[in-house]
């Protein structure tokens, strides 16, 4: 299982990157060229070159659990169908936020209360915090800053709505293709995460 980092809340949806990255990937680049492009030829337009190795790392980290079919997805698929890929991605690499999705949203969905609310989170990342020395250790600004890039990614990904202060659960519809594919390759927990039931 992978270990608890806070990385995500520099390191947020990065979608357009993602996609870009993929494209490359498809059209045959390796993880070093794709690393290289980053920095020479700043192809995430980011300003400073540690910013530039950052994003190339965190993508290609992100790109790493993505096969072919997957790749193909995020490039040529439907919007969502690309967005809901680059969310798998993430839940895939980054443990916080995977627990987030099975025990607060998944949770909220199954129980048909849509709103998660600023409580949700606090709650939420006390118990984590209660669970881990290491996420014990953080300062509320840290959880503060994560709970901006939770509400960001999921927005951006199409899975909550704002409302008010606090956001709603607008689950996804996502491809059939998609969910016997996830199934086939042994991963429902990551679809149970993004839509509650399969």
């Amino acid at each position: 299982m992978l270990k608890y980092t806070s990385t995500l809340k520099s390191m947020p949806f990065l979608y357009l990157e993602l996609k870009k990255a993929a494209t490359l990937k498809l059209q045959g680049f390796n993880d070093i060229d794709i690393k290289r492009k980053a920095i020479e030829d700043n192809i995430f337009l980011v300003n400073t070159d540690s910013r530039k190795k950052e994003i190339a790392s965190k993508i290609l980290k992100r790109l790493k659990v993505l096969d072919e079919f997957l790749l193909d997805k995020i490039v040529n698929g439907n919007l969502e169908t690309s967005k809901q890929v680059a969310l798998y991605s993430i839940l895939k690499t980054d443990r916080l936020f995977f627990d987030f999705m099975i025990e607060v949203y998944r949770e909220k969905y199954l129980l048909k209360d849509f709103i998660i609310t600023d409580k949700d989170f606090s709650i939420f990342f006390q118990r984590k915090a209660e669970q881990s020395k290491q996420i014990a250790s953080w300062k509320d600004y840290t959880f503060y800053k994560l709970k901006q890039v939770y509400k960001r990614i999921l927005n951006e990904a199409g899975f909550i709505k704002k409302h008010k202060k606090d956001i709603e659960i607008t689950p996804p519809i996502m491809e059939k293709e998609i969910i016997d594919y996830l199934k086939e390759k042994g991963e429902q927990i990551y679809l149970e995460a993004m839509i509650g039931e399969i």
